[in-house]
Formats: C-alpha cells, structure tokens, sequence
C-alpha cells in the first residue's frame, strides 16, 4: 500500500541549508510579526514626515546642482547629482508614497497620498515623479504583483525566469559578461517601462474580463526588443507605448528641459554649446543612474540564497512573512547618508514585510527585525551590495540557481495559514452573535 504524499516525512527531504526549517514554530513567528508591525505604524507620526522633507532636500539640492552646472562642459559633478536625484526621486521618495508609507502621517493629504502622488495625468507626473515608466503602471507591477508575488512565477521582477533567455544561452559565461554593460545601462527604458505598462494593461483585461490570446504567457516580459522585433505585444502597440510612457520622458527630460540654455548661450556668446552639453550629461546621467539603479534594485531578491515558491500565499499571514525575509537581502545599514545611497532599499526585508510604512520606520525596524529572525532560527542574509551584485550576475548568466522552498514545508504552512484565518472568522461571527443577543436581552 502507497503512503500518502501529505504524510511522506518532510524532515527525510531536506536539502542541506535547509534544516531550519523544521524546527521553526510557525504560529509563534507569525504572531511576532504582526505585532512588531503593528506596534512599528503605531508609531509612526512627524518624526516620520521630518526625515522625508529631510532626504526630499537633500535630493533636490542634488538636483539644483546638477541642473546649474550641466551647462558648462561635460563632467562628473553634473553627471553624478543629476544621477543621484533621479535615482532616489524614485527609490526613496516616489517608492515609500506610492506605498502608502506617508498617508496617514503627511499634513497634504492631496498630494503625500498613494492615490494622489504622480498619477492622474502628465502634469502630476512631472510634478511628482517624472521617469521612464508611467507610475499608474508601476504602482501595479511592483506594489502589487511584485510585493505579493515574491519569488513566484507571477513575481514580474523574478530575475531567474526574465533573464531565462540568456541563462540557457549556450555560450561561454565570459561571453554573456560581454552584454552586462550594455544591459545594466539601459534597463529601465528596454525593460521596466515596458514590463510595467504590461502589468498594468493586464490588470485592466483582467478586471474587464477579457480574455488573454492562446498562446500569450502573462508571466513572460516585454521589452523594447519584443515590441520591436518579436512581434510586439497584443496587450499594446508600439506607437501606444513611446506616445504614453517612455515619449514624453524622451522629449521633455532631454531636449526641452535643457531648452533656456540655448537663450542664455546666445546671450552669454557660447551660441548652442551650453545646451549641447547640457544634453550630454543629462544622457550621461541616465547611463550612471541605470547602473546606480541596478546594483540597488536588481539585486534585492536575487542570487542561490534566495529561496522561490511554487504557490501563491494570502497577504500577511505566516507564509507571506517567511517569504518576505527568505526571498530578499538587506544591504548595509545605519546611517542617513548610507541609506541615501542605496534609495533605502538597503531596508528591503523590512520594507517587504511592511510595504506600507515610512522609511525612518524601516531603519528602527531592521535590528528588531533580526533579532527575531535570530530568535526563530530564520536565514536573514544582510550583505554588501556588490557581493549581492555579483550573486545577481551568477542568476542572470546562469552561473547559478535559486533555491526552492521545500514543497513538503510550503504546503504545510499554506495549510496553517487557511487554518488560523478560518479560526478569525468563525471567531468574528461568533463575537457578533454574542452582540446580538446581548443586544436582544437588553
């Protein structure tokens, strides 16, 4: 007689590196951190909004300067400030608000709010947060699918199954370093933007009940090169894509954007050579800030330490807050001008346990956060972001894999899950119908 496969040992199949596993105490974990969340927005409050206008000006005085020098000549100076302020107008600023990290704590209401920050038109966009991807569609690739969908198939940033092309390459590894260059310094326009755009466009056929077209792979990526020379997308046109995404960026942030240096070189007697400079660095910038952006972001959930899973799990119950810690990497910590530099997304286990708090909240967090996992006997892997980058490299090339949860613990804990959210709701009827009947005695 065949045993059962549920009741086949999980502990017999482990995988070395693995054997936590077994001896983590679910329920107590889960339990520890709810509270720890809960107790980390309660305290959220103006001390939260002073470190935002606190990183906000040291992002735009990047900025200023940038946009004051970029006129006279090319070089590193202007390179790196314009570089920088995008970078963290998106890492830190865009990110944590379009998180709802601000919304109850912000003064302005009608513009520090999830639902209000740069969307809503090109105006607001520009005002806000102005870049290659259009932040309606990057508020749902990354806030929703990416965050509840972390190391899944469904998962739009699973560097292991977009990079599949080139990991089954068969070519030499030094062959496929030879393209990095190329790919690290354009992948926000040839991959994020149009990825983005396609989750969004999904989002609203899956909401209008339309079918997708057979054959079509929802979890597969668009880029530029499949628009323009796989057959494109069903989901989008070209046309639709460059006129509502990534056009207005090109136009207004390279060439109208620096258009008053052209008045003031004919003033000034340098005719057209301040703008043409101006134009340099700016597209200088981006190279640098696609490279800034990669090494911070890319590298958050990838590498053959971070663990995928087969199946989906309900938003903050115990398995969403083991996935969060197994499947992403903290980098160094502990200062202002430290977390400057990596967007904040240094905090990136704490900040996918709790999207939605602020980013002062993430820097007290990340020690409590630790020592719990210390406590629970659960991998917390923290590195440097250049080790993670190197491990990120290795998924991309295929010089390495990442590692997958045992299926037997998976199903167990999903299980669990379903069991203590039956338990809350048989709970809430049966405190309601204690209500009533109290309410009827009366």
């Amino acid at each position: 007689m065949c045993v059962p496969a549920n009741q086949v040992s999980a502990e017999a199949k482990l995988a070395k590196g693995d054997e936590w596993v077994k001896d983590l105490d679910f329920d107590a974990f889960s339990q520890d951190m709810k509270k720890l969340g809960d107790e980390l927005e309660k305290q959220q409050g103006p001390a939260d909004v002073k470190h935002l206008n606190k990183m906000i000006l040291w992002s735009n005085t990047l900025g200023l300067i940038g946009i004051l020098t970029m006129g006279f000549g090319v070089s590193l100076l202007p390179i790196f400030c314009l570089s920088t302020f995008t970078f963290t107008r998106w890492t830190m600023i865009a990110h944590h608000t379009c998180h709802g990290g601000y919304d109850r704590v912000h003064p302005n209401k009608s513009r520090w709010n999830r639902f209000k920050f740069a969307i809503g038109g090109l105006w607001n966009r520009l005002c806000d947060w102005f870049d290659w991807m259009m932040p309606e569609a990057w508020n749902v690739e990354h806030n929703n699918r990416h965050h509840y969908c972390l190391s899944e198939l469904e998962d739009p940033d699973l560097v292991e199954n977009n990079l599949k092309d080139m990991r089954d390459l068969p070519v030499p590894t030094f062959v496929k370093w030879l393209a990095l260059p190329l790919l690290v310094t354009t992948w926000k326009w040839f991959y994020y933007a149009p990825n983005t755009y396609k989750e969004l466009k999904l989002a609203r056929w899956r909401k209008a009940g339309k079918k997708i077209p057979e054959g079509v792979v929802p979890s597969d990526a668009v880029t530029v090169r499949s628009l323009l020379f796989q057959g494109g997308t069903p989901f989008y046109s070209f046309w639709e894509f460059f006129s509502i995404v990534i056009g207005p960026y090109l136009i207004i942030h390279f060439f109208l954007f620096p258009a008053p240096l052209l008045a003031i070189g004919e003033y000034m007697g340098t005719g057209h050579e301040m703008y043409i400079s101006a134009v340099k660095n700016l597209f200088l910038a981006e190279l640098m800030t696609n490279l800034h952006g990669f090494v911070a972001i890319v590298t958050n959930h990838a590498g053959d330490d971070m663990y995928r899973f087969r199946d989906g799990c309900r938003p903050y119950s115990g398995s969403f807050y083991l996935r969060q810690i197994l499947a992403s990497v903290d980098f160094w910590t502990g200062s202002n001008i430290n977390d400057f530099m990596h967007g904040f997304l240094n905090y990136q286990i704490e900040h996918h346990l709790w999207p939605s708090l602020s980013m002062l909240s993430y820097q007290k967090s990340q020690p409590l956060v630790k020592a719990l996992c210390k406590k629970h006997g659960i991998p917390y892997v923290q590195e440097n972001v250049f080790k993670r980058t190197k491990k990120t490299i290795d998924i991309m090339t295929g010089s390495a894999s990442m590692r997958w949860f045992p299926a037997e613990y998976e199903q167990k804990f999903l299980e669990r899950d379903a069991v203590i959210e039956a338990a809350k709701k048989t709970r809430k009827t049966q405190l309601l119908s204690d209500k009533c009947m109290e309410a009827v005695q009366e």
